[in-house]
């Protein structure tokens, strides 16, 4: 599950180590939560990269994961110590049992049973 940092890197960089990695990956090995969707999609309306047809150029290639109650659920049982868009991102995760692709290791390193890739590397 990618986060929106790693989204938007892939996003602006096509030479970036994130593309190469998506690269080989399957189609549907990879999902964006509809939490980190809705923080780029925030950043567009801003005018922030990326621009809305990369945006959903993105989408054509890694699929929404809806957020759910089993999501909603997990949520609530995580400690608030950092920003929300993080803890509904880790939550969705623990949910499905996925990995967080993400550049912001240190974000996520107070939940436990999270497992975080770094693919910028």
């Amino acid at each position: 599950m990618i986060d929106a940092d790693s989204s938007i890197y892939a996003m602006v960089d096509q030479a970036s180590p994130v593309n190469a990695r998506l690269a080989d990956c399957e189609p549907g090995d990879v999902v964006i939560s509809t939490i980190s969707f809705a923080e780029i999609a925030l950043g567009v309306q801003l005018q922030e990269p990326p621009p809305p047809g990369v945006l959903e150029a993105f989408l054509e290639a890694v699929p929404l994961m809806p957020f759910d109650e089993m999501a909603a659920r997990e949520y609530a049982r995580l400690p608030f110590r950092r920003a929300r868009f993080d803890r509904l991102l880790a939550a969705h995760a623990l949910s499905i049992a996925a990995i967080v692709v993400t550049n912001n290791e240190a974000d996520f390193a107070d939940v436990a049973g999270l497992k975080v890739e770094n693919w910028t590397r």
